[in-house]
């Protein structure tokens, strides 16, 4: 099959969630098929990052982009101008016309385009003449919709309630003009098909690569020490440690006060970088290899208020074998049960308690640890995750007369 694969950001550095998810995904894919990768450029990857686009690509389009930067003067006013638009801005922010004009060229080699996230749907021809299908790594609109919920400030609130209506009206005309979606939970995509009328929707599972995430057991495990990983300007992983650090660490902290925190991931706030000034608070930054703080930790917390999709860091920390304890919505799209893989826990305090009942009982620890690892390691490698997706493109070439016929009644 060749397949023309959409993105807006290359792969490398294989730092966050979403670039970890399609790069494995698609380095499995492509052993067996011809992918054609075509991207948007802004500069800002790895320096290495397009010939290493060989690792999981047979053929790199790349398309230069200078977006403004975040703070600078043409940021305002991009904000500023997208106050009239119908579109949320962060999918504005990703319109180009060279992106649409090299799609429409490109399509016309490939027996299938995927739409990797939702932003590259911005510049989709309205015809491209071959099968479609659209890789949902979240429900963007409800992320919009939670930060609007947790947010404390009337102005930020209004603002990202506007911005949640319109990324729910794009989600919804852009799930339905592709010939099919995937998400990457059952529950994302039950919600496109309840919010959006999506009907042709599947889901394939999350993967991990277990043979990378295990345990050297080289590393003391200093007791007691917990770990939080994630691409920290991501918004929801910074609401979460901000929220854990301020209503639930103090709760924690009554019982084990000698608890260590380490919160690993590129491009913290300023307000997070603050909380190192508790030398029992250690926030990295960017690191080459979040395995180390893997190991040195006793239980991986995941206190997210914010946020859809699936959580790959879970399914890392699990192959460690590490317990994990999170919220309801930071689990949320894995097959975890509570008290069995992880323990899940909403309010600050059931929080907090759910976390020293971890820490400190060495039984229920290593129970929680060893099921998860074992779920991970026997259920959710890369190769099965790909074939999944492959799967599901295939029923997309089963579909595509209807879908051609479609299109030329429509072009008529």
């Amino acid at each position: 099959m060749r397949i023309l694969w959409l993105k807006t950001e290359f792969l490398h550095p294989v730092d966050k969630g979403g670039r970890i998810r399609s790069y494995h995904m698609l380095r499995e894919i492509a052993k067996q098929h011809h992918v054609t990768y075509l991207t948007l450029d802004d500069g800002t990857a790895a320096a290495d990052a397009e010939s290493l686009a060989s690792e999981y690509a047979a053929q790199v389009i790349r398309i230069p982009f200078t977006p403004p930067a975040r703070a600078s003067a043409g940021f305002v006013a991009a904000l500023a101008g997208n106050v009239m638009s119908s579109l949320p801005y962060a999918v504005a922010r990703y319109r180009s016309e060279p992106m649409r004009r090299a799609i429409a060229a490109a399509s016309t080699e490939a027996d299938l385009v995927v739409c990797d996230f939702l932003a590259p749907a911005v510049n989709m021809p309205l015809e491209t003449g071959v099968p479609t299908l659209l890789f949902q790594h979240n429900v963007e609109a409800m992320i919009w919709e939670r930060h609007a919920e947790v947010s404390t400030s009337r102005v930020r609130r209004a603002y990202m309630r506007e911005q949640f209506r319109r990324m729910a009206a794009f989600e919804a005309a852009a799930c339905r003009r592709f010939d099919r979606v995937v998400a990457v939970s059952p529950q994302d995509a039950d919600v496109m098909r309840d919010r959006y009328g999506v009907q042709h929707v599947s889901h394939v599972p999350t993967g991990v690569d277990v043979e990378y995430f295990s345990a050297s057991g080289s590393a003391a495990t200093p007791a007691p020490a917990i770990v939080f990983t994630g691409s920290m300007d991501w918004m929801p992983n910074d609401d979460a440690m901000l929220w854990f650090c301020a209503d639930i660490l103090p709760l924690v902290r009554a019982r084990i006060p000698d608890l260590v925190v380490t919160i690993v991931g590129r491009a913290p706030s300023a307000r997070l970088v603050a909380l190192a000034s508790d030398r029992r608070v250690e926030v990295t930054g960017r690191v080459a290899d979040v395995r180390p703080y893997l190991e040195r930790a006793s239980v991986f917390i995941v206190p997210m208020r914010v946020g859809g999709g699936t959580r790959l860091k879970i399914f890392e920390a699990m192959a460690m074998g590490l317990p994990v304890v999170s919220t309801t919505v930071g689990a949320e799209g894995l097959p975890v049960s509570d008290g069995l893989t992880a323990v899940l826990r909403d309010d600050p305090q059931g929080f907090a308690n759910a976390l020293v009942n971890v820490l400190v009982d060495d039984e229920l620890r290593r129970r929680i640890s060893e099921n998860g690892r074992r779920m991970v390691r026997e259920r959710y490698g890369w190769a099965g995750v790909a074939d999944a997706f492959m799967a599901a493109c295939d029923d997309v070439l089963a579909l595509k007369p209807t879908a051609s016929a479609s299109r030329r009644l429509q072009a008529t």
